[in-house]
């Protein structure tokens, strides 16, 4: 016996993002936010996330902008990277994440930290004006906050900061809202994940749903 169900992707997609704008409080962001965090919810299925999420004051438009006029994407995982929509991109934007380089075991071992941390020192002679996407990993993100102390180290211009987790992972986006190196956005407490990182990528590159 056939099951009924929506087949149409399309119709899917509007049904969805209906659903999420008649359930979600989203009175507090400002539209271009508001679309942001809509995929966000999207990705993670969870009406209730947007109570947790927190955009600095022109993040979305700065990230926007630095995607429009060819800014690389630096991911800590693989999970993000490849999850980010190439023809959403408005320049054929890189999308790198350095993690599998054959330097970073080393790098790790000299840094006494972990390889997702090691990974972003790959990141400095093209961080200036990047977005960063971190959806995975508190010690990635920590590493890159304490790269960004140093006033040598070229700042990016956005950076989504959403790692999951039970270990750092509350701390570690404490952290970033609190030093606020450049206008950046987050999901408070252990919620994250690549799959809601890499929505909040593709809802920035393009405002298409």
């Amino acid at each position: 016996m056939p099951y009924q169900y929506e087949k149409d992707g399309a119709a899917i997609y509007l049904e969805s993002f209906a659903t999420i704008r008649a359930e979600a409080a989203l009175d507090r962001f400002a539209p271009d936010e508001e679309q942001v965090v809509v995929r966000m919810i999207h990705a993670a299925g969870l009406v209730g996330l947007e109570a947790h999420v927190k955009v600095a004051p022109g993040m979305v438009a700065a990230a926007r902008d630095a995607l429009k006029q060819g800014a690389p994407i630096f991911c800590d995982a693989y999970m993000v990277s490849e999850g980010v929509t190439r023809k959403r991109l408005p320049a054929d934007n890189d999308v790198i994440c350095t993690l599998r380089d054959s330097r970073v075991p080393d790098m790790a071992a000299q840094l006494g930290t972990t390889r997702s941390a090691a990974a972003l020192e790959l990141w400095r002679d093209r961080l200036e004006g990047a977005v960063v996407a971190i959806g995975n990993a508190p010690t990635a993100l920590f590493h890159l906050l304490e790269m960004l102390e140093d006033p040598a180290c070229p700042r990016p211009a956005a950076i989504i900061g959403c790692p999951v987790g039970f270990v750092g992972a509350r701390e570690s986006k404490d952290a970033l809202w609190a030093a606020n190196p450049v206008p950046s956005l987050i999901v408070e407490g252990r919620l994250g994940g690549s799959a809601i990182t890499v929505a909040a990528i593709n809802a920035i590159a393009s405002r298409a749903e």
